[in-house]
């Protein structure tokens, strides 16, 4: 699980884990198609990698949830990845869970510590950055 406050308002942050061009800059630039729609499937850019990714969104609460699978194509195992938001005053906190991880192949592809490492950058640096774009 990781947590991050952005000096942000809710809405801000809610538009940038929902819309698809703001998506591109913090978490994905190889996303050609998403809506934020339960059962919708994630489009990517096909960059020759081995782990293509796989995912769905299975959960549309807005302006607090939004949960999708994480999957692969070519590899067994099933993880859900689920953002919730709380406003604090003009803050959002933002709780992320990445659950399923051990259903992957022991791989160090899908370890946990390079998941983890990941959402600090993504969270922690990437989307923090892009939030602090935005001016009120």
């Amino acid at each position: 699980m990781n947590e991050q406050v952005y000096a942000a308002p809710l809405e801000w942050v809610w538009r940038a884990l929902t819309n698809m061009e703001e998506m591109r800059i913090w978490y994905f630039p190889q996303l050609e198609e998403f809506e934020p729609i339960v059962g919708f499937e994630f489009v990517f850019a096909d960059d020759n990698s081995p782990y293509q990714k796989s995912w769905r969104v299975t959960q549309v609460e807005t302006g607090r949830v939004l949960a999708h699978t994480w999957d692969y194509k070519s590899f067994p195992g099933s993880s859900l990845v689920t953002f919730e938001l709380f406003e604090e005053g003009i803050r959002t906190r933002l709780k992320v869970s990445h659950t399923g991880l051990s259903t992957f192949p022991d791989d160090p592809h899908f370890a946990r510590t390079r998941f983890e490492s990941g959402w600090q950058t993504l969270l922690g640096r990437n989307l923090k950055d892009h939030l602090a774009k935005i001016s009120f």
